[in-house]
């Protein structure tokens, strides 16, 4: 069974850090494009970042650049999504994907739509 598992998300204060995981199984994942959405309530999902298969290339959106940081390790099947400065704009769910056949390029044009696999969300909830 193939499974993306996120963790991290929580309550933090405006200003503050969080670090995000999300750990894939039952395919090797090094293998795939990967990167993070989240959905705000009443908003649309939204991209936040994408990392190459061998991490080396990194696309981010406006509203995160500077502040977060994509990286992955392949050897844990695992992506990471360091949060800084965060602020009550960046609460959401944020959910993790990945897919074998897009560039992580790719990944942020989408918006989501047809990417292969998803994890179930993780809260990150921003008090100002």
């Amino acid at each position: 069974q193939v499974q993306l598992v996120e963790s991290g998300g929580g309550l933090v204060q405006a200003g503050g850090s969080l670090r995000l995981s999300c750990a894939g199984s039952g395919r090797t994942f090094s293998t795939s494009s990967m990167g993070w959405f989240r959905q705000a309530p009443g908003k649309e999902r939204e991209f936040v970042a994408a990392i190459s298969r061998s991490g080396g290339i990194k696309y981010y959106a406006d509203s995160v650049k500077g502040r977060f940081t994509i990286s992955r390790d392949n050897a844990k099947n695992t992506v990471y999504l360091q949060m800084n400065s965060l602020s009550p704009e960046d609460t959401a769910v944020y959910y993790c994907a990945a897919d074998f056949k897009s560039t992580a390029q790719a990944m942020g044009a989408s918006r989501g739509y047809g990417l292969e696999y998803w994890g179930q969300g993780t809260q990150v909830t921003v008090s100002s």
